[in-house]
């Protein structure tokens, strides 16, 4: 059960009932704050609707940031919101495979956008081998939109977790297909 209860459209003022256009309990805790509502979406706006950086590889960063992490309502949320952007079953469970250490298919900038992932999630930073790999594939705008992304979604996850988000009903199917680690 969530720390902060859920609101819904009704509780709030006219002007602030478009926070809940996308009605997900994460939306619902966090229009407690209208305004921090309207700042945290649109770093998320800008993330998955603006950003250079192949939307394909953003979501996988994401969903590796959900795995790793253990986040139950990130990862699934971002299992449904990847297909629509290319990331195939394939590609979702590569991410189990590469963070375990075993061999993958993936093409190498998928594997690095991966490694640094894990790298900034677990240790703050990419490493320089790491940001050096990227950097053969990458621009600085698509280099700067991929730490913007992981970034603030490990901030995300932290949200979820202090908070202690519910996953929807709907979205639980995508935990049973793709199981997170057991602790």
């Amino acid at each position: 059960m969530a720390r902060l209860p859920y609101l819904d459209k009704s509780d709030l003022a006219p002007e602030f009932q478009d926070l809940l256009s996308r009605n997900i309990n994460l939306n619902r805790a966090l229009a407690h704050s209208p305004n921090g509502t309207r700042a945290f979406g649109a770093l998320a706006h800008f993330i998955r609707r603006k950003s250079v950086l192949d939307p394909r590889l953003r979501e996988m960063a994401i969903l590796q940031v959900g795995y790793l992490t253990r986040s139950p309502y990130e990862y699934s949320h971002h299992v449904e919101i990847g297909r629509h952007f290319g990331v195939s079953d394939a590609d979702i469970r590569a991410i189990t495979d590469e963070t375990e250490g075993r061999p993958t298919t993936l093409e190498p900038l998928a594997k690095a956008v991966l490694r640094a992932t894990r790298e900034m999630t677990s240790g703050l930073a990419v490493s320089d081998a790491t940001f050096a790999e990227l950097r053969q594939s990458l621009d600085n705008e698509r280099l700067t939109d991929l730490v913007l992304a992981i970034a603030f979604y490990n901030a995300v996850v932290r949200v979820l977790a202090t908070l202690e988000i519910d996953v929807e009903d709907g979205y639980r199917k995508f935990l049973d297909e793709f199981p997170l680690p057991k602790d």
